[in-house]
């Protein structure tokens, strides 16, 4: 079964990327005029893992704000940082850069409120699926566990990446060590540094020389990363060593898509901490903000970078949550969000339902790509997210 899988879309992307005398390897069959009016030439993928609408629409739930049912150690502290009767004051509050600049210029999925739902279509509301889905564009049900079992399905990578030739960086940066199997890395050919996997040997893989400095920095976070405990587990790492190697990654190489996947608010929400998941909330979109000002401070990235984010699977309300899965109700609900050049700042989108699977398309899209067209089983783009050509 993950055999026919594979091989059904091989065939197609096998027979766009062939080696032929009137095509030189690692260029398309695309025709590029269809793609000419596209501004986007590097694509900035953030995902928050388990990062609920709740959370970002309405900010801090006030009801959490306690030791009995959010566990948090200074209630009144928390309050006082977080607590707003208006939910647009809470939700800025916790997402400042978010709804100042991605909200503002951008656009918005995933508010029910707004008739814009943003589902989970795996049905497992949970990580490994919820990746798979977002990069594949449609849903494998084999793929019904966390553990690490290389996923047999090509994903939107694995055409990145055979599309664009050797001078062209891809990277990943995850905090959670099963990244490199749900890429697929040793088939994909995509970089993946994931984990507590060191960040110095890392951008030797990539090609590209960095600059002593840099790998003088890189260098001292690897002796910082060892030295610490794995309070999050063992295959698990802080997110700022995952930001600070993208951060890196993006300021030396200026990479064609790289993607930083953020772990925390996911491990201390299960850790029933909810004042540290606001805290890994609020450091993710601080870490959005360092980014982009990463971008807009190089001529190169300015102008010509599109920031895409998203969650893997929400979680349950109530009681639950601290949970999320095919048995938690609310946690196939999440949200999708863009800003740059080719994405119309339409804001809180209004009457678009969307689906987590539409992502794929989408960063194919911004790329110049058709996934639809390589995987017939793909879901289409975000609708209006982006510019349609002439």
């Amino acid at each position: 079964m993950e055999r026919r899988y594979a091989v059904r879309w091989f065939l197609p992307v096998l027979a766009a990327f062939a080696p032929a005398a009137c095509r030189a390897p690692g260029v398309s069959e695309e025709d590029p005029s269809a793609h000419a009016h596209l501004r986007t030439r590097h694509v900035l993928f953030v995902t928050i893992d388990g990062l609920r609408p709740a959370e970002l629409f309405q900010g801090a739930d006030p009801s959490l704000l306690d030791r009995k049912k959010g566990g948090v150690r200074d209630a009144k502290a928390a309050r006082a940082r977080w607590d707003d009767p208006d939910p647009v004051v809470r939700r800025r509050k916790l997402l400042p850069f978010f709804w100042s600049a991605i909200a503002e210029r951008g656009q918005v999925f995933g508010h029910r409120l707004s008739g814009s739902p943003c589902r989970v279509t795996n049905g497992r509301n949970f990580s490994y699926p919820g990746y798979a889905e977002m990069t594949m564009g449609w849903v494998d049900l084999s793929l019904d566990s966390n553990a690490k079992r290389p996923n047999p399905n090509p994903t939107v990578f694995d055409l990145l990446r055979r599309t664009y030739g050797p001078g062209e960086t891809l990277a990943v940066f995850g905090s959670w060590d099963v990244f490199p199997f749900i890429l697929h890395e040793k088939r994909s050919g995509v970089p993946v540094n994931a984990g507590w996997s060191p960040l110095a040997p890392f951008f030797g893989r990539l090609g590209k020389k960095i600059g002593p400095t840099l790998e003088h920095d890189l260098r001292l976070l690897d002796d910082l990363a060892a030295a610490l405990p794995p309070a999050l587990g063992t295959g698990e790492r802080f997110d700022a060593f995952s930001f600070e190697g993208a951060r890196a990654c993006l300021r030396a190489l200026r990479p064609r898509v790289l993607w930083l996947a953020l772990g925390e608010p996911d491990d201390w929400a299960h850790r029933r901490r909810y004042d540290l998941h606001l805290e890994a909330v609020h450091r993710a979109d601080r870490f959005l903000r360092l980014l982009w000002d990463e971008v807009q401070s190089d001529p190169s990235l300015r102008d010509s970078t599109t920031l895409v984010c998203t969650s893997d699977h929400g979680r349950g309300g109530g009681a639950e949550w601290t949970s999320h899965g095919a048995r938690v109700r609310g946690s196939e609900w999440t949200w999708i969000a863009l800003l740059g050049p080719d994405t119309p700042p339409l804001g809180l989108r209004r009457k678009t339902p969307s689906t987590l699977s539409q992502v794929a398309a989408t960063l194919a899209g911004l790329c110049g790509l058709d996934l639809p067209r390589f995987e017939p089983r793909a879901a289409p783009q975000l609708k209006g997210a982006v510019i349609p050509g002439p």
